[in-house]
């Protein structure tokens, strides 16, 4: 397994043949910008949980502050959330698999001064990091497009590179209340238990109930805190109420 650090190149990784199809989703939404739009503003749940972080180590220390920390953003899109923490002196890596998404982040740092490390990786592969290298992971609404297979690698690795006191921000998709999840499962079926094919964009997302949730996360992490919230999502012009799980998990 390589666990040397990563490089700054923007072709750094390779990216599987299981995630082909999945690419080749992301780059055309972000460049049709259906459902995402370029930004570097940081996801609601990214900024409340980072107060929640400097909050928890200022318990322990009231010297702490972000320069000490280094976070690894899974799915990174075009960096809203890794650019973020970079502001306030984290060293931050992304991952993700379109090349429109990397050059718009790459860009938003660029023009801010900022050093963030883009590397087009899939999450559903072995991160190129040492071990016990990551103070916080963010995995905001990404891993849901994982296969089974590829979930079970991101548990693994996500497990293997944070640090001892390290923290897991997962924000996924919840079937439990989502009416409009029980329907694509429905009508779209995907290839593993409680996954859809969506309609409008093309992509594999994957729902779980508060139990498949639990267990899936649980023999790798301690839950902190899990809770259901809801959020509108528009695609394709339409809004559509939705149901997510945010979880804060601690390496077991």
């Amino acid at each position: 397994m390589d666990r040397t650090a990563p490089s700054e190149g923007a072709n750094a990784g390779s990216i599987p043949a299981e995630s082909t199809m999945q690419e080749k989703v992301w780059e055309r939404e972000y460049r049709s910008k259906k459902m995402l739009s370029p930004s570097n503003v940081p996801h609601a749940d990214v900024v409340r949980f980072a107060k929640w972080y400097k909050k928890r180590e200022r318990q322990i220390d009231r010297e702490f502050d972000f320069d000490r920390v280094t976070i690894l953003d899974l799915g990174s899109g075009t960096g809203r959330n890794a650019f973020y923490f970079a502001e306030r002196g984290a060293k931050a890596i992304g991952y993700e698999i379109s090349d429109t998404a990397l050059s718009y982040a790459r860009s938003f740092a660029s023009d801010a001064g900022l050093s963030i490390t883009y590397e087009k990786r899939s999450i559903g592969e072995q991160f190129a990091l040492p071990d016990a290298s990551i103070d916080i992971i963010l995995d905001i609404t990404s891993s849901n497009s994982l296969s089974d297979s590829e979930r079970a690698v991101y548990l693994a690795e996500t497990h293997r590179v944070l640090k001892p006191n390290g923290i897991l921000l997962v924000r996924a998709l919840s079937k439990e209340a989502d009416k409009h999840a029980k329907e694509l499962i429905a009508r779209f079926p995907g290839p593993d238990e409680d996954t859809y094919i969506h309609p409008d964009l093309g992509v594999t997302e994957k729902v779980f109930t508060k139990e498949s949730f639990t267990k899936t996360y649980g023999d790798h992490f301690s839950f902190i805190d899990l809770e259901r919230i809801e959020h509108y999502a528009t695609v394709a012009g339409r809004k559509y109420k939705r149901q997510y799980w945010l979880a804060y998990l601690a390496k077991n």
